[in-house]
């Protein structure tokens, strides 16, 4: 029997935008049963965007999301921690239009939500499960979601790099594996490309500190966390984009040199494609009672 989750408390984070060096603070706050994961936009009278497919503005190099022209960029790395931890419902306020990019990876957020703590609700948790294949593929890319009692992603890269070359992760996705296996993984770039992207308005607040950052050869300072953190930071972007399907999901999803903006396409096509999925409160292990008031009280636990 499975319940939505939400946080037992607020807990708050700040740092600079990866793409605007923009500082922000982000917020955590308790949201109860059906709210989804919301972000308000502080420093614009609390407007809320919610973390849906809908909303998808523009993913190039990051995801980014816009309601009635309001924007917000960065958002993966957060949702990834969000999802993979099975956190249904909570506020994350925010006081600038990117979120702060900490050290690159997932596990500033991690340690934010280990300090939050976990909410049970009184609301059964529904998931999305796939029921028939969906496949989407383009200049040799492709990602496609398949039917699966778990949620699993195995992410292929190929990079011509001597220190990635072709890499692939596989995870069935759980607040465990994610924490060892993904979340730590950083963002990466390569020395020849950052004048291109800064002249494109991107990486402004990029540093050797939120980045990894490669030579023609190899690193250009410090040390790989995985000897595939190349693989594992794709597929952690992987999950990002998929919590904006709304749901936590029972399907594999499987991406090929894929990138942001395919993951979102998938999100997008997916959800206009109901035939595809449905909507169950099974959580694959046959149980798919109905919830009613009685049948739980919350469980508060840190």
């Amino acid at each position: 029997m499975s319940y939505q989750l939400s946080i037992q408390h607020p807990v708050e984070t700040e740092g600079v935008g990866l793409h605007t060096a923009v500082r922000s603070r982000i917020r955590l706050v308790p949201a109860p049963p059906d709210t989804g994961i919301v972000f308000r936009r502080v420093d614009l009278d609390n407007f809320e965007i919610e973390a849906h497919g809908r909303n998808v503005a523009r993913v190039s190099y990051a995801t980014s999301l816009m309601k009635n022209g309001v924007l917000l960029s960065t958002t993966e790395h957060l949702l990834a921690a969000l999802y993979s931890c099975g956190i249904d419902n909570v506020y994350v306020e925010i006081d600038a239009l990117e979120l702060p990019i900490l050290d690159g990876s997932a596990q500033p957020f991690m340690d934010l939500l280990d300090r939050a703590g976990i909410r049970q609700l009184r609301r059964r948790r529904r998931y999305l499960k796939v029921v028939k294949p969906l496949e989407i593929s383009e200049n040799g890319r492709r990602i496609g979601i398949y039917p699966a009692d778990e949620f699993r992603v195995r992410c292929f890269i190929d990079f011509p790099h001597p220190m990635i070359g072709q890499q692939e992760t596989e995870i069935v996705v759980t607040r465990e594996t994610f924490s060892r296996e993904l979340a730590p993984a950083r963002t990466f770039t390569f020395t020849e490309d950052i004048d291109r992207l800064r002249a494109m308005g991107l990486i402004r607040g990029g540093s050797l500190e939120n980045a990894i950052v490669l030579t023609p050869d190899g690193l250009l300072e410090g040390s790989l966390r995985f000897p595939n953190e190349f693989s594992r930071h794709k597929a952690l972007d992987l999950i990002g984009d998929l919590a904006l399907i709304g749901l936590p999901l029972q399907a594999l999803v499987v991406a090929h040199k894929a990138g942001h903006a395919l993951h979102t396409r998938l999100v997008s096509k997916l959800l206009a494609e109901p035939s595809h999925w449905i909507e169950t409160t099974d959580t694959g292990a046959g149980d798919s009672a109905a919830l009613t008031v009685a049948d739980a009280s919350p469980v508060h636990a840190d």
